[in-house]
């Protein structure tokens, strides 16, 4: 269902809903479509902690380069959300906070099926209705969507053709946030939770072409949560390029974001023609 679109930089932005099976809820999305038939490639933007599906599209400023471009933008939602599902009074667990995973611990099971829903649901359903070309895919995030964007094309690197992130959480196994949740969807199994690890997943072998990813320097949440050093450490090890810029003064916010989301696109589009 669609609930809102207008015109936009030439294209239409747009915001939709849809009964999801693999969630077992009504999931949000938003999507720019660019001026022109299509098909068009695909960058997927997952967005962080206490966010949602209108976060990226409307604070990232990305839209008048996605047009020029060519770039269709597909801003999905940051958690099932709904009476009956399940939520934590904190707000770096639960609603908003899924780490883009398929959550195995009760009460999470249930609902928190975001890995299912992003890689074998949505797409399929985009590709019936949008002019979206599936066989160019990219993904970016930022934050906690820096992590999924990261685990989701190392494990799915047939599907994902770019990848990039801005300050995203690298090893979760490591840092307070990724510890919370990871207990909290996964229960205490250190084997379940590596394969939702960055860092983990290279060194267990898996691979992209190459990464870029930007951190602000100024950001609180530099050393206590992101940790850039420990992904610039696994793609060494692992011989994968990586680009990683830090930036003097940057912030965590999406001043930070918007101040690069340029390069992103255009990183995206070079690998997606």
């Amino acid at each position: 269902m669609t609930r809102t679109q207008t015109a936009c930089h030439g294209g239409v932005q747009s915001f939709h809903s849809h009964n999801s099976k693999a969630t077992g809820t009504v999931m949000q999305f938003g999507l720019f479509t660019p001026p022109g038939s299509g098909p068009f490639p695909v960058l997927w933007c997952l967005a962080g902690l206490t966010c949602n599906e209108e976060t990226f599209a409307i604070k990232a400023g990305a839209q008048a380069l996605a047009a020029e471009l060519g770039l269709m933008l597909i801003t999905p939602d940051t958690s099932p959300r709904g009476d009956g599902v399940a939520d934590d009074p904190a707000w770096d667990v639960g609603q908003a906070a899924s780490f883009y995973l398929d959550a195995t611990n009760p009460p999470w099971a249930a609902h928190f099926r975001m890995r299912t829903w992003l890689i074998d649901e949505l797409p399929a359903l985009i590709a019936t209705n949008f002019p979206a070309d599936l066989a160019r895919q990219g993904i970016t995030g930022h934050s906690m969507g820096g992590h999924g964007a990261l685990t989701l094309a190392l494990k799915h690197a047939s599907v994902f053709r770019s990848v990039s992130a801005f300050a995203p959480i690298v090893a979760p196994t490591q840092v307070p946030w990724g510890q919370k949740a990871l207990l909290a969807y996964l229960g205490d199994d250190p084997a379940a939770w590596a394969v939702h690890d960055a860092c983990a997943l290279i060194d267990g072998g898996a691979r992209v072409a190459d990464l870029l990813v930007d951190q602000g320097e100024a950001d609180q949440f530099l050393e206590p949560q992101l940790r850039p050093e420990l992904l610039a450490s696994a793609c060494a090890r692992a011989g994968i390029p990586l680009t990683l810029r830090r930036h003097a003064g940057y912030d965590h916010s999406y001043w930070f974001v918007q101040s690069f989301v340029g390069d992103h696109l255009r990183w995206h589009a070079a690998r997606l023609r």
